[in-house]
């Protein structure tokens, strides 16, 4: 395997660390909570926690890293994962799950942010845009057959085998970090302290350009968070499809989101990020209302529900790689940082689109159709914003001009 696709392959791994530690267990749930002697409704606090953890890991990680480097930090975090994780597979109460469970999380968001932020290291603009998209369909792919993994490993062995398996992958991951990953930005490029590297959000915050940039890949995720929140209700129950036929369906997504991933990573090159860029949000938004009309008029049923969400969640792949090498490319000495409230934010948006959807269930698709509109238009509407936004002085112009 060449250097390039080992990288790939390894810092994909990484950034699947927190959707996949989400995934994974929660078919485990009703067993969870009869072992440990609670609810189920205490066993989703655990969900809390962890993206508890998440988000304050997230926004740790990133400006210390753009002061001492991302290697060290990386490693700790990995350490702090696996420790974690042995900490939930022994636990032995749901409040000492709940505890390892934001622990285990403050780990993995070292690997989610570093992963990002050590792909725009090693290579430009360009290249990270398609870094990332292969970054993205690679941790896609993991997350979106990580809920059948952990049915699998809940039959072998119980709950706990998920936990094991987690502290293996981990372990696993942290001996290749340790062993083939050197630092990626150099001292000279580093910060000048710590307060200086946390004052970099001050700096994101008042680049509208910047901030654009991060809704309008946040606002893209927050409609697939949507729809996968409302999918398991709408396609089995609304729509009455057996779940054999629903994996079948929800699987289209992946092939989706391979074929975007294919031709951003080819024609980037070519055409620039802010082109890539601009069709993807052209497309998200015409999917999003295009899924509008079909919920509201119900011409076409699942067939053209199934059609518009493969599209929306191919091109949500393609907004986050280009807007996120942007944001780096924007902020170069500020990598880890940028990268960190960018995906703070993403998941920020995706528990709140989750939230709405859910409160707006009415037995029908609307409610799914509604808040993936919605979020496909913002998605839009932020990147005109990015594109006819100048970038202040002190920042670099992420956005390439079009020829």
């Amino acid at each position: 395997m060449k250097a390039r696709a080992r990288l790939i392959v390894l810092l994909s791994s990484l950034t699947a660390f927190g959707p996949f530690s989400i995934d994974t267990y929660l078919p485990s749930f009703p067993q969870i909570a009869e072992d440990l002697s609670t609810t189920t409704a205490q066993v989703q606090h655990t969900i809390s926690a962890f993206l508890a953890g998440l988000c304050v890991g997230m926004l740790c990680y990133g400006p210390l890293s753009d002061r001492y480097g991302r290697r060290p930090l990386l490693l700790g975090s990995l350490v702090l994962y696996a420790a974690a994780t042995l900490g939930c597979l022994f636990a032995a109460s749901v409040e000492q799950l709940i505890a390892w469970r934001f622990f285990q999380a403050l780990g993995g968001a070292g690997a989610l942010v570093l992963a990002r932020a050590v792909a725009r290291d090693r290579v430009g603009l360009v290249e990270a845009a398609k870094v990332l998209s292969w970054m993205h369909v690679l941790t896609m792919m993991a997350t979106l057959v990580a809920p059948m993994i952990g049915t699998w490993l809940v039959l072998i062995d119980g709950w706990r085998t998920i936990f094991a398996t987690l502290f293996i992958l981990s372990s696993l991951c942290l001996l290749l970090v340790a062993l083939t990953l050197k630092e990626s930005l150099p001292v000279q490029d580093r910060g000048a302290s710590v307060g200086a590297a946390f004052a970099a959000y001050l700096s994101i915050a008042r680049q509208p350009r910047a901030v654009a940039l991060i809704l309008c890949m946040s606002l893209g995720f927050g409609g697939m968070f949507a729809f996968i929140t409302a999918s398991p209700f709408v396609y089995v129950v609304y729509f009455g499809v057996s779940p054999r036929v629903f994996s079948a369906l929800f699987a289209l997504n992946i092939l989706g989101i391979i074929l975007v991933t294919f031709i951003n990573a080819r024609w980037v090159g070519r055409y620039g990020p802010q082109r890539m860029l601009g069709v993807g949000a052209v497309l998200v938004s015409g999917a999003g209302l295009a899924l509008m009309l079909v919920g509201y008029t119900e011409w076409g049923g699942l067939a053209s529900i199934v059609c518009c969400m493969v599209l929306y969640m191919g091109v949500t792949g393609l907004i986050g790689a280009n807007c996120m090498a942007s944001l780096m490319m924007l902020f170069p000495r500020q990598a880890g940082a940028s990268v960190a409230l960018g995906v703070s934010v993403q998941f920020a948006t995706g528990a709140l689109a989750s939230m709405w959807v859910s409160h707006l269930a009415d037995g029908s698709a609307w409610p799914m159709c509604v808040v993936v509109g919605c979020c496909g238009l913002g998605s839009l509407v932020a990147y005109g914003v990015a594109l006819r936004t100048p970038a202040r002085p002190g920042a670099v112009t992420a956005v390439v001009k079009q020829a």
